[in-house]
């Protein structure tokens, strides 16, 4: 399936979780909160529903898995939205893999403002490749990100 015959209905919008997340719920709730990533799961899928379209949610603490499901997602999937976690500061081979989805809607979010954290956090390399950038929003950013590449494969069609 090409990207010009993708649409929501044929293709998921996946979504990437870096490293930590699987801690989601538990780690430093006073910064994440308290929603898991089965949360964010059942979040995503409910907006991506909206739409006509279905996700397949992943998380990695491994760089070089989410460099290979960015590949995959350039060949099978409508979307990327991605949560990079602490890769957001020093992936440039995130970003790179990034760069290979011509014309693939990715939106970044990001559960905390990373602007309102410590001075490493103020950078992504992902946001250089991204369509739009969502920070601070909780989990519920996970749904506005679905949401947005949802308009945008829409707007393609």
């Amino acid at each position: 399936m090409t990207l010009s015959t993708r649409s929501l209905a044929t293709a998921p919008i996946m979504i990437l979780n870096g490293p930590n997340l699987n801690l989601l719920g538990r780690r430093q709730p006073e910064i994440y909160g308290n929603d898991t990533l089965a949360d964010v799961e059942a979040l995503c899928a409910e907006a991506a529903a909206e739409y006509g379209g279905s996700v397949d949610l992943r998380q990695s603490n491994h760089e070089g898995e989410l460099i290979d499901w960015i590949h995959e997602a350039r060949e099978h999937h409508a979307g990327i939205v991605i949560n990079p976690a602490a890769y957001s500061h020093t992936s440039v081979a995130i970003l790179d893999a990034l760069n290979t989805c011509d014309g693939l809607p990715v939106v970044e979010v990001h559960i905390s403002n990373i602007h309102q954290r410590e001075a490493f956090r103020h950078h992504s390399y992902v946001s250089q490749r991204a369509d739009g950038v969502i920070a601070g929003c909780g989990v519920q950013g996970y749904a506005f990100a679905v949401r947005r590449v949802a308009a945008l494969v829409s707007a393609k069609a």
